[in-house]
């Protein structure tokens, strides 16, 4: 499997225009990986989502948690949240992700999903609030999902599948030009962990 992995080109671009995306594969052992999740599970303050759909407010299944180096605030689906402090775990993971990509970061938005029935709409990370064209790093425990992205005009579709431990960066222009979503399954009955390190600008 180490073999595979070793195959795996970092620096092929998913992406065939308008934006850059990397898959590092695995970075962590499987062994490591397990360790992380279950803290994960564990440790992170996980709470409902919520959204403001139509003026009222829904709570997802998926749970989600915010933190950063700084009490930031973050505002989407009409909802703001407040950064809580680094835990142990998430600064090893932000360390780790910044030595394999060369990139910074200031802040992390965890999702949990509990069974491949739960997803994530197309959408694209354009808050405002967020550093314009900076990167993304997207980590993954638990669950292999799928991840897939659409061009905003050309609407074509270039589909990934996230191992456990492994490591995606979106960056450049493709929050501008590209949408991606975590499409539900059926085939899916574990839970999968995603951490999203980005860069918050004052």
């Amino acid at each position: 499997m180490k073999l595979f992995e070793d195959l795996i080109d970092h620096k092929k671009n998913w992406l065939p225009q308008d934006g850059t995306v990397y898959y590092y594969g695995k970075i962590l052992p499987s062994e490591t990986a397990d360790l992380y999740f279950q803290k994960l599970l564990d440790k992170i303050d996980w709470r409902n989502d919520e959204a403001i759909i139509f003026g009222k407010k829904i709570l997802t299944k998926r749970k989600v948690a915010w933190y950063g180096e700084k009490s930031f605030e973050y505002t989407y689906s009409n909802t703001t949240k407040q950064a809580l402090p680094w835990s142990k775990e998430l600064l090893e993971l932000k360390n780790l992700v910044e030595k394999e990509t060369g990139e910074t970061f200031n802040s992390c938005l965890l999702n949990l999903y509990h069974t491949g029935d739960e997803g994530m709409a197309w959408h694209s990370d354009g808050e405002k609030d967020l550093k314009k064209n900076g990167a993304i790093g997207s980590l993954s425990f638990g669950a292999e999902r799928k991840f897939a992205f659409k061009h905003k005009q050309t609407k074509e579709k270039v589909e990934l599948t996230l191992a456990h431990g492994s490591l995606l960066i979106m960056k450049d222009a493709t929050q501008t030009h590209w949408l991606h979503r975590l499409p539900p399954t059926k085939k899916v009955n574990s839970p999968r962990i995603n951490l999203t390190f980005r860069t918050i600008v004052e």
